[in-house]
């Protein structure tokens, strides 16, 4: 029995739903896609990203993993300050796992922790906006400094 699916999201353009109750600790899905250098993929993202999605997904080994070439539902994942599933990364491969139960239904989210070069103007800030709308929502999709 499939366990999830895409579809429109109230939070930002798809999302990722549980069709059935999932457990905190469930592996729920892989992040796939093409792996390459950060450099490659911003390069590629500058010219055929959709508007408004990124699908790119950092690796510690200093690589990406762009789920907009060869990528699965995990790409649609949208971003919440307070996140019921999580990225855990092993050996080049990231999952998705929930971190809370989750009922039949609900999205899944994972926090994006995303990171600018520099110090982020309002302008930047405002790209990055959350909307979430969590009661303990901070504004951004931004990783805490």
């Amino acid at each position: 029995m499939r366990r999830i699916s895409v579809r429109r999201s109230s939070v930002h353009g798809r999302g990722v739903f549980a069709l059935r109750a999932l457990c905190a600790g469930e592996l729920i899905l892989e992040y796939t896609g093409t792996v390459m250098t950060w450099k490659h993929a911003v390069s590629r993202h500058r010219r055929f990203g959709e508007e408004g999605h990124t699908f790119l997904f950092g690796l510690s080994d200093g690589r990406v993993i762009d789920g907009s070439l060869g990528g699965n539902s995990a790409r649609w994942l949208n971003h919440a300050c307070v996140a019921n599933c999580e990225a855990v990364e092993s050996d080049g491969r990231v999952y998705i796992q929930a971190v809370s139960n989750i009922k039949a239904g609900e999205e899944l989210f994972i926090a994006y922790g995303l990171t600018t070069d520099g110090r982020a103007s309002a302008a930047v800030r405002a790209q990055y906006a959350c909307r979430c709308g969590h009661r303990r929502c901070r504004g951004t999709m931004l990783a805490r400094v």
